[in-house]
């Protein structure tokens, strides 16, 4: 075989693992994404699995992805838009980010006082909303509702619809 034809024969491979890593680098721009986000996202680019496997491991390796950092960032964003510890815990793992060190940032990063700060901040940007429920059994009904869909603990909603 001459060069110029072994040369042909594994150049596609380099250059569709560089495409892959552009893409992957590419797509990490716009915001931190978990190892299964970004493995999803380039299987639905049509790259092979080995290929995205090996792209997985450079962003690794040179701490392009992080699952840790991902998951801090993304627990940050939600309660700072005040969602419950329950709804936040559900969201990581649509994220397909958990286990225990996921559920010792979670601890950390939401302790238990953080839901009832969270929670009465919410209900106060509500407040005209459910005044305007003239039954109070009502009342206290939507605003159980409105909490536990924000992923609020029935305890912590139980303190404020008394």
């Amino acid at each position: 075989m001459t060069d110029d034809r072994i040369q042909s024969l594994t150049s596609p491979d380099k250059k569709n693992d560089q495409q892959a890593m552009n893409t992957a680098v590419r797509i990490l721009t716009y915001r931190d994404h978990s190892q299964y986000e970004l493995k999803r996202k380039l299987q639905q680019r049509g790259f092979a699995s080995d290929v995205i496997n090996g792209v997985i491991e450079k962003c690794e390796r040179f701490n392009y992805i992080d699952d840790q950092k991902t998951a801090r960032l993304y627990i940050l964003q939600l309660k700072r838009k005040c969602f419950g510890k329950r709804y936040i815990r559900l969201a990581l793992k649509r994220k397909r980010l958990r286990g225990d060190a996921i559920d010792r940032i979670l601890s950390a990063e939401y302790p238990g006082v953080d839901e009832y700060v969270h929670a009465s901040r919410i209900l106060e940007k509500k407040k005209k909303t459910f005044a305007r429920e003239p039954d109070p059994k009502k009342r206290s009904d939507k605003i159980y509702r409105f909490l536990y869909s924000r992923g609020f603990h029935p305890s912590v909603i139980r303190n404020y619809v008394k």
